[in-house]
């Protein structure tokens, strides 16, 4: 925290401050990733379902190496600092959590639904427990081989699949 205050040129509890809980400084990219997954569901090309819309997203950030999908000996650290803390791991539900809930609004908004579409919460949920899955998998994978070109197959491969299956599971609804 200290290099953090120092590099921005402003005092320790001024960073300290900034982040509404402690463990927020762990988890710094969770409003980038918020915003890349708003942006990917609004900014969809007319035809594309918001399913095919994050497949096609996995594969853009996997493409231009995105820190969010990285496969590597940092982010390694990362997921076992997250799996070695309680804290962390309950931080990381919450935000899980907190994204079906927004995945769930954005899917309604596109749609012209109401917030009581079950339908959504469900495409909502299960697109979340695709990427966990994914992502998951593929640092497992990682840790494994220490093959980043391995991991970031195995993680778009379970993508593209559970994609396939989204499809199937919600055909007939606006988000297939």
């Amino acid at each position: 925290m200290d290099e953090i205050a120092a590099a921005a040129d402003v005092g320790r509890m001024t960073v300290f401050n900034h982040f509404p809980r402690k463990e927020d400084m762990f988890f710094d990219r969770d409003e980038e990733g918020r915003e890349i997954l708003r942006a990917a569901l609004r900014q969809r090309e007319c035809g594309i379902s918001p399913v095919e819309a994050l497949r096609r997203l996995a594969h853009r950030l996997v493409e231009e190496r995105s820190p969010l999908v990285e496969f590597s000996a940092a982010s390694q650290a990362f997921v076992e600092a997250i799996g070695d803390s309680e804290t962390l791991k309950a931080r990381a539900r919450a935000i899980r959590d907190e994204l079906a809930q927004i995945l769930a609004v954005e899917l309604m908004i596109g749609a012209g639904r109401e917030p009581s579409d079950a339908d959504a919460h469900l495409a909502a949920c299960l697109l979340l427990a695709m990427w966990s899955v994914a992502l998951i998998e593929a640092h497992r994978s990682f840790r494994q081989d220490r093959d980043t070109e391995k991991a970031r197959a195995l993680f778009l491969a379970l993508i593209d699949k559970g994609s396939a299956g989204l499809n199937a599971a919600m055909a007939g609804t606006p988000y297939a």
